[in-house]
């Protein structure tokens, strides 16, 4: 294992053939995993919400996304055998390794997309070297996504692809399902270039990995057939890719946000598919997408994301299976190799050829084009956190609150799910203003009733009961913000505002008052600051594997008891990537402290007046 990590993490990605490896590198620990027949991956080590059969399924079809473009592109790799093999027994309903037939909503759907992909791609490799009813069995089996629904959102583009793959190889294809799955997915598009996943749905990930990197393959491809639409499709890529790259820091790394994230490096599959479309411009050139792709497989592989077997762990910055989501399965995480698409390039193709650039300068904010994030970067240090106004509707899915309702998310810092559901170190509550009835279960906001955002202010109100309304104001800055809670409840609450999660590194320093907590390690110093409300100040030491980057980590937090009635709780929280004497970081706050006497805040401050108080505020930064 200390030999396979070794080679992975010492890969220099820089060329293409450095990528090819890389595949190859990361499929090799595999070669033990396939059943006897091929057609299954069987990872073991824990379960999901689908059957262990189909989960194996799932293990073997994503090994395509990177198996597909580097056969493509002129590599090979010596598994194709036995995944050609694969196919023909998995299709194949004498088999005892047959994948099965497909009901409604079914997750062989999924899957089957990466296989129109290989048609169109490497017809020579996966549909020539079949016999006839081979082929007949093949085509059968992936035809079954046009006789069932499936789920109104990114997934609508799974029977697009097969489809796709039928067309490209001049088989008979649904093109009238084509049409209208591509039409309701267009209804998905919001403005600067983002989609939601599905009607009402977050805009996460999803809107670059699935539905932005589907739709490029598509306009790569289907040009010839569908011009007017793969027109639109680069259109929004490129509008997107102008708000997108703001998530990502000049080491590699991006924000943590959202679910699915165990996907890990297809964080960067939408650069990958803006090279496959031959999309860029003038502000995103074809060696700054290269840069964007390298550098962030780069950070990953030098965290400690593999099994012991060499598998990809589910998890994000370390195996961590609290994080997981119902329907993340062991061979789930492969879905990252969508971020090797340009292997499919040739050699010649201004992606390889291109110089590997930095990130172009970038302003420390923007107005915001994201539907509820404010996005600040630190120029300084290459610290990047989007600042939250949260949503109207939620969802089932696993730790939905901490995954999309956290007041901030940093690409330093991360964000932490509950362990359980008693008290503050089981609930991990980062980034959060926590509720309680004096009974240790804690409340914290999983929807809004309304919400605004604009560059440097975001605004919420949020009913965690029927009788206690929260208005939440959000003055976003680095290294410090202010969250301002205006809190009207007809029962006796005891409120917990938690800070950033800190790791607990060695040098751990700690000072905490009645008034702040703050934290400093080799990992950066994190602070909460009092500024109205609040009673007392502690550090929280959350359960273990409850963030995403770090398994141990300090929250400062603040506490207050509620009476019935109206309470205004105003903090200051710090956030900075490297050590700061902690006599500096007090001095800023009195700094803070004195501005937000002066300005006299008045909780029933109109729009307006929040925009000049979120004005005043960058002012007050500049000056400390």
């Amino acid at each position: 294992m200390g030999a396979f990590i070794q080679a992975v993490s010492g890969n220099p990605l820089l060329t293409k053939s450095d990528m090819q490896l890389a595949v190859r590198q990361l499929y090799e620990p595999l070669s033990l995993a396939f059943s006897p027949g091929g057609a299954l991956l069987q990872l073991g080590g824990s379960g999901c919400g689908y059957p262990g059969s189909l989960a194996e399924m799932e293990g073997f079809s994503r090994l395509f996304w990177g198996m597909v473009p580097l056969l493509a592109g002129g590599g090979d790799d010596p598994l194709w055998e036995t995944c050609l093999q694969g196919i023909i027994n998995g299709t194949d309903s004498s088999h005892v390794e047959y994948w099965g037939e497909s009901g409604d909503y079914d997750q062989r759907f999924v899957e089957m997309a990466v296989f129109g992909l290989a048609l169109a791609l490497i017809p020579d490799r996966v549909w020539e070297p079949l016999t006839e009813p081979q082929k007949d069995r093949l085509a059968a089996w992936l035809g079954q996504c046009n006789q069932h629904p499936v789920f109104d959102c990114n997934w609508l583009f799974f029977p697009v692809l097969v489809n796709m793959g039928f067309c490209r190889l001049g088989l008979p294809y649904d093109q009238a399902g084509m049409e209208r799955n591509l039409n309701r997915i267009e209804n998905f598009s919001l403005s600067g270039g983002w989609y939601s996943d599905g009607e009402g749905g977050h805009s996460d990930y999803y809107t670059p990995i699935a539905i932005h990197y589907f739709s490029l393959i598509y306009a790569k491809l289907m040009e010839h057939v569908d011009p007017a639409r793969c027109g639109r499709f680069k259109a929004r890529s490129t509008r997107f890719a102008k708000d997108f790259i703001r998530w990502f820091a000049p080491d590699g790394s991006a924000l943590p946000y959202g679910r699915s994230l165990t996907y890990r490096f297809a964080q960067s599959a939408f650069w990958s598919a803006m090279a496959f479309a031959g999309v860029e411009s003038e502000a995103i050139p074809m060696g700054v997408i290269k840069g964007l792709v390298l550098r962030n497989l780069r950070w990953w592989f030098s965290k400690p994301i593999f099994r012991p077997d060499g598998a990809l762990s589910v998890g994000y910055a370390y195996p961590n299976l609290v994080m997981a989501e119902n329907y993340n399965g062991p061979g789930s995480p492969y879905w990252a190799m969508k971020t090797f698409l340009p292997l499919a390039l040739p050699d010649d193709h201004p992606f390889w050829q291109a110089e590997e650039l930095s990130l172009p300068e970038l302003p420390p904010r923007a107005h915001p084009q994201h539907p509820t994030l404010d996005v600040v970067r630190d120029p300084g240090n290459g610290h990047v956190v989007a600042f939250n106004a949260g949503h109207s509707s939620t969802n089932e899915h696993t730790h939905t609150s901490a995954k999309y309702e956290k007041f901030a998310y940093s690409n330093v810092f991360g964000f932490s799910v509950p362990r359980a559901e008693w008290g503050l170190s089981q609930g991990a509550i980062d980034s959060m203003l926590a509720l309680s009835e004096r009974d240790n279960l804690f409340r914290v906001r999983r929807r809004n009733e309304e919400s605004v955002h604009g560059a440097g202010f975001a605004y919420s109100r949020w009913m965690p009961w029927f009788d206690v309304e929260v208005r939440t104001w959000l003055l976003t800055g680095l290294p410090w913000h202010i969250r301002v809670h205006r809190i009207e409840t007809g029962r006796v609450l005891t409120a917990a505002e938690g800070g950033f999660a800190l790791s607990l590194d060695a040098g751990l320093a700690t000072e905490t008052s009645p008034y702040f907590a703050e934290a400093a390690s080799d990992a950066g110093t994190v602070a909460i600051h009092r500024l109205v409300g609040f009673e007392e100040a502690l550090l929280i030491y959350p359960q273990a594997n409850t963030n995403l980057l770090h398994p141990r980590t300090v929250i400062p937090t603040l506490q207050a008891e509620l009476t019935k009635g109206s309470h205004v709780a105003v903090s200051a929280v710090y956030g900075q990537p490297q050590t700061v004497p902690l006599i500096r970081v007090r001095e800023q706050a009195d700094a803070i402290a004195g501005w937000w006497q002066d300005i006299g805040f008045d909780a029933d401050i109109s729009l307006k007046g929040f925009r000049e108080l979120a004005e005043s505020f960058q002012r007050c930064l500049f000056s400390i």
